[in-house]
């Protein structure tokens, strides 16, 4: 008799213990690929029976995501609402019923509804369950600075492009503007979706302000991808920052000349320059003759060392960050078949480079990094609902891009680039930082994508960032979009605004 009780009491312990085991899964571990399944409509409308958390910019106090409450059926259902309007529209996304979610409403949808894996928020989940209480999820406090990124908007209105800042040593993301945006508010009507979609806009092409060109766009870098040639160059041995070059105006391959670009603030041809000179005064043809003693291989090898051809980490749908790279309009995709590329304007960032601002963003702070580059992040930490801390995000390496002596030289190039070159226009007195221009050709006569990468200060980088404005008639990267990023840097770091 012992003995078969002791059987069936050991029996009912493992089917409690599986119980256990069980309940955990599906409402801890389980449920955040449950509340990924968007084509799941019961999941979806009863996560609306779920207080939403809220989301705030990094001062904790600009609220972008609230909710409102409505009764139907004898039930409370809470939609969202956002304040701010179209402030980082693209980034914060949206949460509705009819279009389910996008931007950080999908990408950290666990934590707004209480169903990621954290204990603290499965027994605050299983607790309110119990009393039959509304779940309520976590809150995110995010990196974006409220008055820079609205300045970013502010001077990207009325243009199709985008900015991204961030800390070179944490990887925060500062600001991430992309032009056109939109108010999330009316997403969820058919009418208000198809105003967004009908919105005007100078841009050519895709036009969608749906579409964050910060992480998706896609645009020839032009000549701020002479940095990371230079950065190849440099890592080689074989060049030096005074290592020397004879420019006539232009050089020739494959029997064919290719000539500089001629920025307005430079004659054609510059005759005896050396390294610093040439990344100074953005020389195509010095590029040009390194790019092809280098050899497209060894260009490229350096760019995977950026982040090119991978996905840069960051707290946003896949489908929404786009790798950067070599592409091939045929199968439009990637491809690094670097016997296809034509390595002398590979180096000076044409040929067949399309590249987003994010990428750009993460080259410039690998320089201002001694070579290093963080993964980005926007989250800054979660909050639970009662205020503690669930989550706060540490900084992690991504890539080791260059060698650290590479950074230094390369960062005394920068600030030649401001000092003496192609962005004298954006100098700020009594401060010292660092940024490359990039006039890129886009295939129609005297229309460029103006570029421009940055840090700040340059002797002890805080923000790094990217500008980027598209089909910009007749302008340089110097005079479009590195005003832009000057008032970025003045309005984030008070040494700059004081000058």
């Amino acid at each position: 008799m012992n003995r078969q009780i002791s059987a069936l009491a050991l029996f009912a312990l493992v089917l409690l213990a599986a119980l256990v085991v069980a309940t955990t899964y599906w409402q801890a571990w389980a449920a955040p690929g449950l509340a990924a399944k968007q084509d799941n409509a019961i999941q979806r409308v009863a996560q609306f029976r779920i207080r939403r958390g809220l989301i705030y910019a990094s001062d904790g106090k600009t609220l972008l995501a609230a909710n409102v409450a409505v009764k139907r059926g004898g039930e409370t259902l809470y939609f969202r609402r956002y304040p701010q309007h179209d402030f980082a529209s693209q980034v914060i996304g949206y949460s509705t019923q009819g279009r389910s979610r996008a931007g950080i409403e999908r990408q950290e949808n666990a934590y707004l509804t209480a169903s990621n894996a954290n204990l603290g928020t499965l027994f605050q989940k299983l607790t309110d369950n119990l009393k039959g209480a509304t779940v309520t999820g976590n809150n995110l406090i995010l990196n974006l600075r409220p008055g820079a990124q609205r300045l970013a908007q502010s001077l990207l209105r009325g243009k199709c492009g985008a900015a991204v800042v961030l800390n070179p040593t944490t990887g925060a993301v500062y600001v991430m503007a992309s032009s056109p945006g939109f108010d999330p508010n009316k997403i969820e009507s058919a009418r208000g979706y198809a105003s967004i979609l009908r919105s005007p806009s100078a841009c050519p092409g895709s036009s969608s302000p749906l579409l964050n060109r910060a992480t998706q766009g896609l645009y020839p870098p032009g000549s701020t991808f002479k940095t990371v040639t230079a950065a190849a160059a440099l890592d080689s041995g074989v060049y030096t920052p005074s290592s020397r070059f004879y420019d006539p105006g232009y050089c020739v391959e494959y029997g064919q000349r290719v000539s500089n670009a001629g920025n307005p603030e430079a004659p054609e041809s510059f005759g005896n320059v050396d390294f610093l000179q040439a990344y100074e005064h953005s020389i195509n043809a010095v590029f040009c003759q390194i790019g092809m003693k280098l050899g497209a291989a060894r260009v490229i090898d350096k760019a995977k060392q950026f982040g090119f051809y991978s996905q840069p980490p960051i707290e946003l749908p896949a489908n929404t960050v786009s790798p950067s790279g070599e592409f091939d309009f045929r199968r439009h995709k990637l491809f690094d078949d670097t016997g296809r590329m034509d390595p002398g304007r590979l180096a000076f960032g044409q040929d067949k480079l399309l590249v987003t601002p994010l990428q750009m963003a993460l080259v410039a702070s690998a320089v201002a990094n001694g070579g290093t580059i963080m993964e980005p992040h926007l989250v800054k930490k979660v909050t639970a609902p009662g205020g503690g801390t669930v989550v706060k995000v540490s900084p992690h390496v991504w890539k080791r891009a260059m060698k650290p002596q590479t950074a230094a030289e390369l960062n005394t190039m920068m600030q030649a680039v401001i000092t003496g070159g192609t962005a004298t226009g954006v100098q700020i007195p009594g401060f010292k930082w660092a940024g490359k221009t990039g006039t890129a050709e886009t295939g129609v006569q005297n229309v460029y994508d103006a570029w421009f990468i940055f840090f700040a200060p340059a002797d002890h980088p805080q923000v790094a960032g990217a500008v980027v404005v598209e089909h910009s008639l007749g302008g340089f990267g110097g005079a479009v979009a590195a005003p832009i990023a000057k008032q970025l840097v003045q309005a984030i770091l008070p040494a700059a605004s004081n000058h």
